[in-house]
C-alpha cells in the first residue's frame, strides 16, 4: 500500500465533504452536507477556518439526540 501519496484527514480539521463521507463509511444513513449545513445554523461548533473537529461535532449530535428525547 503506498502511502506516500495518500492524503491523511485530520479528525479535527475536515471539510464538509470530509465529515459527510467519514460518518457515512461508519454507518450513518441521514448525514448529508445539506443536514451538516443545517447544524451549523443551529450552532454545532465550527473551527475558525469553516473545518469541524470530528469531536466536537460528534458531542453536538449527543447533545442534540439527548435534548430531543427530553
Amino acid at each position: 500500500m503506498d502511502t506516500v501519496n495518500t492524503p491523511q484527514l485530520r479528525l479535527t480539521a475536515l471539510s464538509v465533504s470530509d465529515l459527510v463521507k467519514l460518518l457515512k463509511r461508519s454507518g450513518s444513513r441521514t448525514v448529508s452536507e445539506d443536514t451538516v449545513r443545517k447544524d451549523v445554523a443551529n450552532d454545532t461548533p465550527v473551527n475558525p477556518d469553516g473545518t469541524f473537529n470530528l469531536i466536537n461535532y460528534a458531542a453536538y449530535l449527543a447533545k442534540d439526540t439527548d435534548d430531543a428525547s427530553n
